[in-house]
Order: structure tokens, then sequence, then C-alpha cells
């Protein structure tokens, strides 16, 4: 049995050898979306690989259509088998002028009132999440010979362009994979800079753009206004009626497969410090807008939505045209929740704008995805093991929250693989990934992997 002190000893001892490999990988611009950096992102790939296997890890870059998957694994252990995943690629950096400092360049910069940070791209996303993991392994290997359990650990290079191969790289690989436990993901957030958390639900998403379609011509709207269908009009109808007045979206059936919140989460959701109006209020807002017998993490973590993200139609240039358009045109997505079916949302939207059409109107529609909610098993004993883990680390009660966004990989996994996946990260709100001045607090990222050592031990 493994021993954790000692582990966690080594950590404290050698912050600065581990936020000195940090930097290193920080310093590779490993660009997913941008050709010219391909190179790099093998780059990426290959720093992973020697640090991999320095620390006792049969580990390979494997090749795809894009970037490589790095695939490493330490199966020497008795008892339990994890999955931990990750990825080394990063966002663009523009607009590169909103940078204080280099973006490859990696600075200890300090907050005010949160104290020092990591300051480059990919601080938080995801590379210093998952060098959390890889140090944790480190100090366990080296405290005490070997790991408490075996670990396999796949990297991705392409989570930031949409993981075109793994997909693919995972059905290759089912039957290796497959023979995990759970699956451990990084790329989360704590719920605040005190409370550590497991993420155990994601919503799932269906996209879709409709066109109204109405005269065959623009029309001048005083010579035709009055007489012809306006399909600007007809959408901005069919988009009202989507809620009723109480926030409710009012296509047939949208609500099959939704469920409510166990007790025991409802609980843990009220006792996390949070103010409905000073989240509201940091975008200028001042009430809830949706589904009025819910509250605001109710709303953005477990309940569906529909949203309007976009509508265009008719003249939108400088100045002033009196047409009627042609066509009006729309994006909508719906989050799901629970065991809601994407392609029964799907349909039932399209059935919905049908059925509200006028006779001269017609509308079509362009499908952007769909995939279901995920929601782990928080009853199985893994879970209060890892959130006592956390709870020992910060001091703080670990909760078990949900996310309003989607992971695709947790799905993939769940779907390919048949593994359930504990998300545990490290990252805080104001990290700013994706943007300019892209951070990671410092204590996020010794406490994150002092905090992998504990999950680890507890999991065996």
């Amino acid at each position: 049995m493994n021993s954790l002190d000692p582990a966690l000893n080594l950590l404290d001892q050698r912050r600065e050898e581990a936020l000195a490999r940090l930097f290193d990988l920080l310093r590779i611009p490993s660009i997913s979306t941008d050709p010219a950096y391909a190179a790099h992102c093998q780059t990426a790939a290959d720093w992973l690989v020697t640090d991999l296997t320095a620390m006792g890890f049969e580990a390979v870059a494997h090749p795809t259509g894009g970037h490589p998957i790095v695939l490493a694994e330490d199966l020497s252990a008795e008892g339990p088998h994890v999955l931990f995943y990750g990825h080394y690629d990063v966002q663009p950096v523009d607009p590169l002028e909103l940078w204080d400092s280099a973006p490859f360049e990696p600075q200890m910069i300090e907050v005010a009132g949160a104290g020092p940070a990591i300051r480059a791209r990919g601080a938080g996303d995801d590379k210093g999440q998952l060098m959390t993991f890889l140090e944790a392994c480190r100090a366990l290997k080296s405290a005490n010979g070997a790991l408490p359990c075996k670990v396999t650990i796949l990297l991705e290079g392409e989570e930031e362009t949409g993981g075109k191969h793994l997909p693919g790289f995972l059905e290759q690989h089912a039957e290796r994979l497959g023979k995990a436990d759970i699956a451990l993901v990084c790329d989360t957030s704590m719920w605040d800079a005190r409370t550590p958390a497991i993420t155990t639900m994601l919503r799932g998403m269906v996209g879709e753009e409709v066109t109204i379609h109405g005269p065959d011509r623009d029309l001048h709207s005083g010579y035709y206004g009055g007489a012809a269908a306006n399909p600007l009009a007809v959408l901005s109808q069919i988009l009202g009626a989507l809620h009723d007045g109480e926030g409710r979206v009012q296509i047939d059936g949208f609500y099959d497969g939704v469920p409510e919140i166990p007790a025991n989460i409802r609980a843990q959701w009220d006792a996390l410090p949070f103010e409905e109006s000073a989240f509201l209020g940091e975008i200028g807002l001042s009430r809830p807008w949706g589904e009025q017998d819910r509250g605001v993490l109710e709303q953005t973590w477990a309940r569906p939505t529909a949203e309007v993200n976009g509508v265009w139609g008719g003249y939108t240039g400088a100045g002033f045209k009196t047409v009627i358009p042609a066509e009006a045109h729309a994006k909508i997505s719906f989050r799901l929740v629970g065991q809601q079916d994407p392609a029964k949302i799907r349909e039932g939207f399209r059935r919905f704008v049908r059925d509200r059409l006028p006779s001269d109107c017609r509308a079509s529609f362009i499908a952007y995805g769909g995939s279901g909610a995920t929601a782990m098993p928080v009853a199985d004993p893994v879970f209060e093991k890892a959130r006592a883990a956390l709870t020992a680390e910060w001091g703080s009660e670990a909760a078990f929250i949900g996310s309003g966004g989607s992971i695709p990989v947790v799905g993939q996994m769940q779907q390919i693989l048949g593994l359930d996946s504990m998300l545990i990260g490290f990252g805080l709100a104001d990290d700013a990934i994706h943007s300019p001045n892209e951070k990671y607090q410092l204590a996020s990222f010794e406490k994150g992997a002092r905090s992998w050592a504990r999950v680890l031990v507890a999991l065996a």
C-alpha cells in the first residue's frame, strides 16, 4: 500500500522543479488550429513522452491524421485502474497586443487578493492542469517506488479544434483503454478559490440553423408592404413563441426525460457560497430570465434551454434600405439534460417551426451536431472517496457540481469505452482561458498536484 505523506512531502520539497517543468512545456507554442504550428504540437507531444518515460511510464506519441495523441501506461500496481485525460494543445493568442507579456514566455505575476499566478497561453487550459496529475504521479512513484493503482494517461493534441481524431483513436484502442475502471478528466474548474469540486453532470447540445423562405426575391417595402409575407416577421414570431411568460420552452415533448435534482445534491448546491444577484450583476443584469421556479445554479447546470444565438436577414449595412427580404435566418442552440434525446429535440423544433408557417413561406434547416447530456453515478463510493480526498487537501468541503457546457470526450469515453468520468480540475473563473493574459494560480498548480496524490491513494 502506498503511503501518502511521503509523496506530499516530496511535492512540497520539489515545488521549484515542478514549476520549471511546467514552464518548459508552456514555452512550446502548441497551437492546434494553425497549420504553421504543427511542428510545435509534435514537439509538445515528444516533450511529454520524454517526461513520462523518465518517470517510468511506457509512453508513445501516436500519429493521427492531425496532431499526435500521447498514450502512457504504468500497470505495475495492484488494484483499480484509472484512465487520465488531458490535452496539450492551446488556443491561438490573438489579439497579441492585449497581452501584458509574451504568451509563450511564462511569467509569475501577482493577482490582487489572490496571490501568485502563472501567466502564459495554456497555463490554465490545459497544460497547468495536466501537469498537476503528472507531478502527483512523479511524487508517488519517487516516494513509494510505485503508483498506488494502475494508471493510463491519454493526452490529446486537438481538443481546441474539436478533437476530430480522438473518437477513432478510442475505437482503435477500445479493448486496451476500456480495461480501466474510471476516467479522470482535469479540464474543469473549482467552485471558487477555496472550494474544490467534482463536476458530475454536463449538458448535451443540439445546434440548428433555420431559414424562412418567402418571396422569390427581395421586395420594395413601399410597393409590397402589407401584402407580401415578410420572412423576418414570420421568424420573429416563431422565435418569440419558443418560451412562455414563465421561461418554459414550448416545444412539444421538450421536457421528456428531464429529471429532478436528487435531494442530497440540491443540499450541496444550496450550501455553496453563491449570490444570484452578484452572478448576474457582473454582466449588467439583475434578475434570472429563464424558468421562474428554478434557481440560477439549477437553471445553468441541470435544466434544458433553448437559446437564440443569431438572427439576420434583409439589409443590415450602413444607412437605411426599405426592403422585405426574401429570406430570414437564425441559429438556435439547445442545451440538454438527463435523458433528453437530441434527435427528438431537433425534430420537435423543426415541427414547431413548420406548424407556425403561413402558407406562402417554407423553412429549411441545417443541423450543427447533437449530443446527449452526461451524468455521473455519484452514488458510486469512488466519488465520495475522491470528494473526501479533495476536502482533506483544501480544508473546505468539496462539492458535486454541474456544468452548463459540454465536454465531448466525456461522452465519447462513456459511449466507446464504457467508462464513467470523474471531472476534477483546479481552474478558476477568472483564469482568462482562451483570452489574452491567461493565467493559472500557483495554489491551483501546487495544491492541485497534492490533491491528485490524495485522490489516487484514496481510489486505491
